[in-house]
């Protein structure tokens, strides 16, 4: 899922060490480690916080750039990828929670929580709401209508 793998580039601290670890796309995503091996681990973490927390905010989630030399390719951990495939697929269709719900005959609470960084959701669960999504044909025949816009914030009826 090359989508949702940054590159970091990792800087050495002078003054007190280790690495500080930045990543162009997501300039919030700031974090540091006192080995190659901590702030990768770091970065990781730091990484999936960015991304949840843009899930969170409803804002864009950016492609990653192409890695220069020098940087480390880091991936969003898969949940977090998946719930941010997720919520993409439901930006580009401009389709709301609302709406996704009623396709997978559930309440719209319930795809909250299947946004929802935070909250564990298991893999069937995505399956079914990311397939649901491949199915436009169904989301046409709902009764609610469709959102006509994904600026910012991309999915502002979520």
């Amino acid at each position: 899922m090359s989508r949702f793998s940054f590159p970091a580039r990792f800087t050495p601290d002078e003054s007190d060490g280790g690495f500080v670890v930045t990543f162009q796309d997501l300039p919030e995503a700031i974090t540091q480690g006192d080995s190659i091996e901590q702030a990768l681990a770091e970065a990781a973490d730091c990484l999936e916080e960015a991304i949840a927390a843009r899930i969170d905010d409803q804002l864009d989630i950016p492609n990653p750039s192409p890695p220069a030399g020098g940087d480390y390719l880091v991936p969003v951990p898969i949940q977090t990828a998946l719930k941010a495939a997720l919520y993409l697929a439901m930006c580009e269709a401009g389709i709301t929670s609302l709406q996704l719900a009623h396709t997978l005959n559930t309440d719209e609470q319930e795809v909250k929580r299947i946004l929802d960084p935070d909250n564990g959701t298991k893999l069937p669960t995505l399956e079914r709401a990311l397939a649901a999504l491949v199915d436009t044909r169904r989301l046409e025949r709902t009764a609610i209508p469709r959102s006509t816009s994904c600026l910012k914030p991309p999915c502002p009826n979520l």
